[in-house]
């Protein structure tokens, strides 16, 4: 009788050790599926991206053109200082992206004179009175220098071109700081732009007063005689 005993405790000792050996692993097992699932689905986000108002700062301006000249020594053609433009602004915060955006609409809007656009329509023979908007993102990407000297002088222009005439043109310029902030945050530009405060956009270009005329060729070549002399061949 007491053997009897004796075998059923130790079969019921037994059992409750393999009972609570098996719910430790299950318990491990569940532990380690939940801290694996819980790494695999946090989401990595940008909190500076969403997280600020609108902006109607610009970027620094020796900022701006540091990364226009870097791009210039770096490349050798119009395409790839597009990708190297757009590489390099997606290094920036967003806030810095959008601040070159609008830096590069304020260079835009200033460049807005009849001046140029006499220049413009020389150098291309005529050919590219439709593209001044993308003939101004070209001036800008030659750099500060090629920027400031030839709003001061359009002959200056002589110095940046070839020696037959060209449209000179670099739509893809206006788009870099565009595109940048689209790759890193995947939202778009314009919805983070104070358009309520800043207001050097194409939409409040001026009506220019224009000091030359397509039809009387004198007049364009009184405002850019340099110029004139060298590509207009009508």
């Amino acid at each position: 009788m007491r053997h009897h005993h004796f075998f059923l405790s130790f079969l019921l000792i037994l059992s409750a050790t393999t009972y609570g050996q098996n719910n430790t692993v299950n318990s491990n097992e569940l532990d380690t599926s939940t801290a694996t699932d819980s790494t695999e689905v946090a989401p990595k986000i940008n909190l500076d991206s969403i997280q600020f108002k609108p902006l109607s700062e610009m970027l620094d301006e020796e900022s701006y053109w540091k990364i226009i000249e870097t791009s210039l020594k770096e490349t050798t053609t119009q395409e790839d200082q597009e990708l190297f433009l757009s590489s390099a602004l997606e290094k920036l915060s967003p806030k810095e992206m959008i601040g070159f955006r609008l830096r590069t609409d304020k260079l835009m809007f200033d460049s807005y004179t009849s001046n140029l656009w006499c220049a413009n329509y020389i150098v291309s023979n005529g050919t590219a009175d439709d593209g001044f908007d993308y003939f101004r993102c070209w001036l800008i990407s030659r750099g500060k220098d090629a920027y400031y000297k030839t709003q001061e002088n359009s002959d200056y222009l002589v110095h940046l071109v070839g020696n037959e005439p060209h449209a000179y043109d670099f739509e893809g310029f206006w788009y870099v700081a565009n595109n940048a902030f689209k790759n890193q945050t995947h939202k778009d530009v314009e919805a983070y732009i104070d358009y309520e405060n800043f207001q050097t956009t194409d939409e409040h270009y001026p009506i220019l007063e224009f000091n030359w005329n397509v039809d009387d060729p004198k007049t364009m070549e009184k405002v850019c005689p340099v110029l004139f002399k060298k590509f207009w061949k009508k």
